[in-house]
């Protein structure tokens, strides 16, 4: 069983093709197996859509861009015209779905999110975005380009069906004569059949057209509408900082405890206990009753003292901020019930926080192997390897770990997904069980 969890980063190697390749790949089989598929079908659909809603953009563009020339005079149309460069944000939208009707690979929405933004905010957010002048881009390459030629190609298919179904229109209408060119009657469906030839030709250019110009279109909507390569990495390095100066918070947090408890309530009980074995001895002579109940209570104080200190250690030890990662593991591992060898060697001091996720992470580990594993040998190998920290953890236990069922160790993995690393376990049942724990330095 293993598990393993890190932040996927867009665009990398192995991602997904581009959505114009089924298309692509579509037209470059035979000709039988893409006329006889749905592949013409579906982009005649793109076609006829994307040209209806390209006439219907265009003519809105044209209202828009007229009132807001006559209406400049009062200001109003000023509005109107910068307005207009917020055309492409829902055509863009509209598109991106209309686009799953050919291409299987969806377009990821381009602008960054601004859920607290008020109105007022986001338009100014939208204008200051590229991605909202590549849209405009595509809104006139859309109302201008794609329209008039997606319409030209639609006039086509109608016409080459109308060529190809006139035997049958003869046929029906017969004795008649039939007036396809002025001036030159078809008396008989034969005489109809080169029409038909002609029809087929037509509807055969027609789909390989409506092939290659939905794909071209798919190729420039995949490049203005969807997220560049540049805008990806900054979210994803966004991402990475704003959950490690969460990590560091609460960190800071933690340390803040540790350091109340230790000068404060931890000091008040050393007070408490030296109080009341100062009053032992002042009663141990004129009342040995209460002697012994002052006794009592000061062996509370201690053990209360004792689990005090127990839990300032647990939040953030003190060995593991002077000496570091391995004096901290080899701490803890002293006070594990089990045997634990501990082989870390480490050319130098780690950061603070990949120390402290390694620490935790390892003790998690330990608490894991003693509650659940019955092991009775447990093994911890940390190295620095190419800036990123191993650590091995085995034990010799029963096996049959998984995440799925709430053993800590989903728990790890997301602890160690704030620094970008990675928890793997190998657990087969019947043992033994292996859990490998990868973090970057350099996060």
């Amino acid at each position: 069983m293993s598990s393993a969890k890190e932040p996927s980063v867009p665009g990398g190697l192995g991602g997904p093709p581009s959505p114009d390749a089924a298309v692509r790949e579509a037209l470059a089989r035979r000709p039988k197996d893409f006329l006889f598929s749905r592949w013409p079908l579906r982009c005649w659909a793109h076609l006829l859509t994307g040209a209806l809603f390209g006439i219907g953009v265009l003519l809105g563009l044209a209202l828009l861009i007229s009132l807001g020339v006559v209406l400049s005079v009062v200001g109003v149309g000023l509005l109107l015209l910068a307005c207009t460069a917020l055309v492409g944000v829902p055509v863009a939208a509209v598109e991106r779905r209309r686009l799953r009707l050919v291409a299987p690979v969806p377009l990821a929405d381009p602008h960054e999110p601004t859920p607290d933004a008020t109105g007022r905010r986001r338009l100014r957010h939208l204008f200051t975005e590229r991605a909202t002048w590549r849209e405009l881009g595509y809104t006139a390459l859309l109302a201008v380009v794609f329209a008039g030629a997606g319409l030209g190609l639609v006039v086509l298919l109608a016409f080459s069906l109308v060529l190809t179904v006139i035997p049958v229109v003869v046929w029906a209408l017969a004795p008649e004569t039939v007036m396809v060119i002025p001036g030159q009657a078809i008396p008989h469906p034969l005489a109809a059949v080169p029409f038909a030839l002609v029809g087929l030709v037509g509807v055969v250019l027609s789909a390989y057209g409506a092939g290659w110009l939905t794909a071209a279109q798919v190729r420039i909507a995949w490049f203005l509408l969807s997220p560049r390569e540049d805008e990806m990495s900054r979210r994803v390095v966004e991402l990475t900082r704003s959950r490690v100066r969460l990590a560091d918070a609460f960190e800071a947090e933690r340390r803040r405890i540790e350091r109340d408890l230790h000068d404060g309530a931890q000091q008040q009980l050393v007070a408490l206990t030296m109080t009341l074995g100062l009053a032992e001895l002042e009663l141990a002579e004129a009342s040995p009753e209460g002697a012994a109940l002052i006794a009592r209570g000061r062996g509370e104080a201690r053990r209360a003292l004792d689990q005090l200190r127990d839990l300032v250690r647990g939040i953030h030890p003190q060995v593991l901020t002077d000496h570091g990662l391995a004096a901290a593991v080899a701490e803890v591992a002293l006070r594990t019930p089990l045997q634990v060898s501990v082989d870390i060697e480490l050319p130098r001091r780690l950061p603070a926080l990949v120390e402290t996720t390694a620490y935790f992470t390892v003790t998690e580990a330990l608490t894991n192997a003693t509650k659940h594993s019955g092991a009775s040998e447990i093994g911890i190998v940390g190295r620095l390897e190419e800036d990123r920290l191993i650590l091995l953890v085995s034990d010799n236990g029963k096996g049959g770990a998984d995440p799925a069922r709430g053993t800590g160790l989903s728990g790890l993995a997301d602890r160690l997904a704030i620094l970008r690393g990675r928890l793997l376990v190998s657990s087969p049942v019947g043992g033994p069980t292996q859990i490998r724990v990868e973090v970057p330095c350099s996060v």
